[in-house]
């Protein structure tokens, strides 16, 4: 009896201390940004701390835990793993979640939400962090590579050319003939000349003006500058310290940081 008494105690125990080590923080926005909720125990009920049907985002530091959108893990719940969850929207929990518990993390469960393993935002700010106030000294937008964008136009052809060369042979046959008509011995080789050279001229312009018209796909392009930065080279001192980062957004006039000068947004 007492060694059955022992064994319970002692998983019990062992069950107790993989919940104590369980951790998990929801946070408001996408992304691991905003208010930050974080907790390493069960929680039936998010609206007595202010963070009722506010996650957007979660991640799971330690354990596995159960989210539900009701309080006292009622309605849809899903089992979250460790891991990095940039948004709930997928699995329908999106401002949702009204209370969490950690599970036994050895358990096989229906429920289980698709492990995400993306890196986390790096200036997110950590549970329990003391953030403060620094100033920004400069900011310098960043451009990525020109673009270059291409399109498909119809143009209009008019291909004269072969009806030149056959007009102007024709004219040059009809001239020399008519030429050869006019005038007698000398006169009339030069005649002839003559007017196989104002005919061929003659049907050469008038081949022109009959030639064959049509249409073809042509291909043009054209390089144009980006428009918005890609990202933003911000410098900031905090602390009598110079330190640098790279941001997606444009900065204001001051940055949240942590004590050692690191960016928390």
């Amino acid at each position: 009896m007492n060694l059955l008494f022992k064994l319970v105690i002692a998983v019990a125990t062992m069950s107790l201390s993989a919940h104590a080590m369980a951790q998990i923080t929801l946070y408001e926005d996408d992304g691991w940004r905003g208010r930050t909720f974080s907790v390493s125990r069960e929680v039936g009920d998010l609206k007595r701390y202010g963070f009722n049907d506010k996650a957007s985002s979660i991640i799971v530091e330690k354990g596995r835990w159960e989210v539900c959108d009701d309080a006292g893990f009622g309605g849809k719940c899903m089992i979250l793993q460790k891991g990095n969850y940039s948004s709930l929207r997928s699995m329908g929990m999106n401002d949702r979640v009204s209370s969490v518990r950690p599970v036994n993390p050895r358990g096989h469960y229906d429920n289980e939400a698709p492990q995400q393993t993306e890196p986390a935002y790096e200036y997110r700010r950590r549970p329990n962090e003391d953030i403060f106030q620094a100033q920004v000294t400069s900011v310098r937008a960043v451009y990525g590579d020109a673009e270059q964008r291409c399109w498909i136009e119809r143009q209009q052809v008019n291909d004269a050319s072969q009806n030149n060369i056959g007009a102007a042979i024709v004219g040059s046959i009809l001239g020399g003939v008519l030429g050869h008509q006019i005038g007698g011995g000398t006169g009339r080789d030069i005649a002839t000349a003559g007017g196989a050279v104002a005919g061929a001229v003659i049907g050469s312009n008038l081949g022109g003006k009959s030639g064959d018209s049509y249409s073809k796909d042509v291909r043009r392009c054209q390089t144009l500058p980006n428009q918005e930065p890609d990202l933003w080279d911000v410098t900031y001192n905090f602390r009598g310290y110079e330190h640098h980062m790279q941001t997606r957004h444009a900065p204001g006039a001051t940055i949240y940081v942590n004590q050692r000068g690191e960016p928390r947004q």
